[in-house]
Parts: C-alpha cells; sequence; structure tokens
C-alpha cells in the first residue's frame, strides 16, 4: 500500500529555476521508486514561501494526501526578509503540532541566509532548527544546502538558489536523514 511524504517547502524545495525533474524532490522519489519503496513524495512547496504561509497551507495538504512524513523545509524566506526567529519557531512548531496531530512523522530541514544579515541574527535564525528538533523531539538536518551554497558551480547565478548540478548532493544529504524514518 502507497504511503505518503509531503515535502512542504520554499524556492529550494519547489526546484526554483530548474526543471522540477532535476529537483531534489525528484531525485528523492526516483531513489524510493530504485528501491521499490512505497513511499510516493507530493511537492507542497511554493518559492518564496515563508512559515506563515506554509501554516496557512498545512491542513489542507494534510488532508489531501494525508501523510506518513512531512519534510518541514520553510523558513528561509522569513530570514531573508528579517523576520523575527522567535516568530518562525512558532509558526513552524504549529506546523509540526499540526502535522503530528494528523499522524505524521516530521523532519526538520535547517536553512541558512547569506552572511550579509550580521552574525548576530544568523545565528539567532539557524539556533531555531537545533531548538526546535530537540524541544519537539524530531529529527532535523542541518543546513542542507551544505555541501553546495559556497560552491558557484552548484548555484545559480543569484548566489542564492542551487543549480541542478547541485541537486544531488542536497538528497543525498536528506536521503542519509530520511531513511530512518521509512522503517
Amino acid at each position: 500500500m502507497a504511503k505518503a511524504i509531503v515535502v512542504l517547502g520554499d524556492s529550494i524545495s519547489a526546484g526554483y529555476g530548474i526543471e522540477v525533474q532535476q529537483g531534489w524532490v525528484a531525485l528523492l522519489q526516483k531513489k524510493l521508486a530504485d528501491r521499490h519503496s512505497p513511499y510516493v513524495i507530493s511537492n507542497e512547496s511554493i518559492s518564496g514561501d515563508t512559515s506563515a504561509g506554509g501554516l496557512a497551507r498545512i491542513d489542507q495538504a494534510l488532508a489531501r494526501h494525508k501523510p506518513n512524513i512531512v519534510l518541514l523545509e520553510l523558513g528561509g524566506n522569513d530570514g531573508l526578509r528579517g523576520l523575527s526567529p522567535q516568530e518562525m519557531k512558532a509558526n513552524l512548531t504549529e506546523i509540526v503540532r499540526r502535522s503530528q496531530k494528523a499522524g505524521a512523522q516530521v523532519m526538520l530541514l535547517a536553512m541558512r541566509i547569506p552572511p550579509n544579515y550580521g552574525k548576530r541574527y544568523i545565528e539567532m535564525f539557524y539556533d531555531i532548527y537545533p531548538q526546535l528538533a530537540a524541544e519537539l523531539k524530531i529529527p532535523y538536518v542541518p543546513f542542507i544546502l551544505e555541501e553546495v551554497a559556497l560552491k558557484p558551480e552548484l548555484m545559480q547565478a543569484d548566489g542564492l538558489h542551487p543549480n541542478a548540478l547541485g541537486q544531488p548532493a542536497i538528497a543525498e544529504k536528506i536521503w542519509s536523514h530520511l531513511q530512518p524514518l521509512l522503517k
């Protein structure tokens, strides 16, 4: 019987600037299919989305897909807009709680923002992910673009979005953390 994974994210998960089938979500689906896994991924990611946008959409996504697993990749746009890390944390917490209440396991995918936002804000922003994972006892993937972000050949010209060449590294990183949830 098919099992569902929902990816709730922003442009990083929506495949901004590349063909959708080249994105990490599609590459992860291919890994699952190659292993004859019962899991099917539904990508509910929207470029430019914030944690507030994800919170506004989560109930509909949960009702539509009835996921076993939710991969939550939001917050980057909150950071880029200089929004309060505490507000982001509250929104992500509520998304996790609603997902768990609907019977889904949640895995948080952590993002970082560019250095021009100042050290204090960047650290406050990033620290939300491990704090939230610990408080809610959910797994999280540290900065998902870690192997990609500082390599210009793996990034689009905007310096924010990975190109098609960077997607396999993202998929591999997430895959290594996702496997325990699939059992």
